[in-house]
């Protein structure tokens, strides 16, 4: 079941106010959200207070505020691994809720995940391992002894669709991890390095996962993607020259596609698809002129 909205929108707060209606609550188990299925299909848990769903929190983030049919106010936290939840509630991976939330609720579940996990994961300094303090006027936690400020991570990542047009028809490139399901294939990502272009990292990350090159680097879109804190910034290219040479173990297959003959696609909340569905659109209109 979707949970369909038309006029949702989300205004990102960092100081709570003092919250007297129901609010939202992003809880996570580790990777897994809580969700209530109290009446059948999951759904984000709602309360005025966490103890009145039998639900208790390590430690609790503001969000903002959600306007659907009324204002709710969000909250992000973490629960303890171990903790037993309550008849009717349980524990998904995001992922596995791809389909029966909407696209916006699962973005929105995605931000409460990335600021639980950065809070959880920054509560003592790296610098001189004092405990830190949350700030209120920003998203940010400070350490009271050295000052060292520590903001939510953010690792930007490209994700490009490669396409040649050098035979009867378009092809895009099109590769398969050694993580994703069986007959599962996607366009080439990789993680932005230190010092590196997004330009630079697109014309590295193709030839070292695919041993090919590209040319007429273009930008299509972003998305962020909170497995486990990337921004994933999506481009077109066109192959200039090479032939496939896989890389360094982490592709097991790549191939030339046409978008008559796909494989198995990524789900299609992901950048991913989006960028192979364009190639799919522009394909088809070439070839009906």
């Amino acid at each position: 079941m979707h949970l369909q909205h038309i006029q949702q929108s989300f205004t990102p707060g960092v100081k709570a106010p003092d919250v007297h209606n129901p609010a939202r609550w992003y809880l996570y188990q580790g990777d897994r959200l809580i969700v209530d299925e109290r009446n059948g299909a999951p759904a984000i848990p709602t309360a005025t207070a966490l103890d009145m769903l039998g639900l208790a929190a390590e430690r609790v983030e503001y969000l903002g505020v959600l306007q659907d049919e009324q204002a709710l106010h969000c909250f992000s936290g973490t629960m303890a691994e171990g903790s037993i939840l309550p008849p009717g509630f349980a524990a998904h991976d995001l992922r596995s809720l791809f389909g029966q939330f909407s696209d916006f609720e699962i973005g929105l579940a995605g931000r409460a995940k990335q600021i639980a996990h950065w809070d959880r994961d920054h509560q003592f300094c790296g610098r001189c391992g004092a405990p830190t303090e949350m700030l209120t006027e920003e998203r940010s936690r400070r350490c009271p002894r050295c000052g060292l400020t520590s903001y939510p991570r953010i690792s930007p990542a490209i994700i490009v669709a490669v396409t040649r047009c050098d035979g009867e028809k378009p092809r895009i490139l099109l590769a398969r991890n050694h993580r994703f399901p069986v007959g599962r294939y996607s366009v080439i990502a990789g993680f932005v390095e230190a010092g590196e272009t997004l330009e630079e990292c697109v014309r590295r990350e193709v030839k070292e996962e695919a041993g090919v090159l590209v040319g007429s680097i273009r930008y299509f879109g972003s998305q962020p993607w909170p497995f486990p804190n990337s921004l994933m910034i999506g481009f077109t290219a066109d192959y200039a020259g090479g032939e496939i040479v896989l890389g360094d173990g982490e592709i097991a297959d790549a191939q030339w596609f046409t978008s008559d003959a796909l494989p198995l696609l990524p789900p299609k909340i992901s950048i991913a698809r989006q960028l192979i569905e364009a190639f799919v659109a522009n394909a088809q209109a070439g070839a009906a002129t």
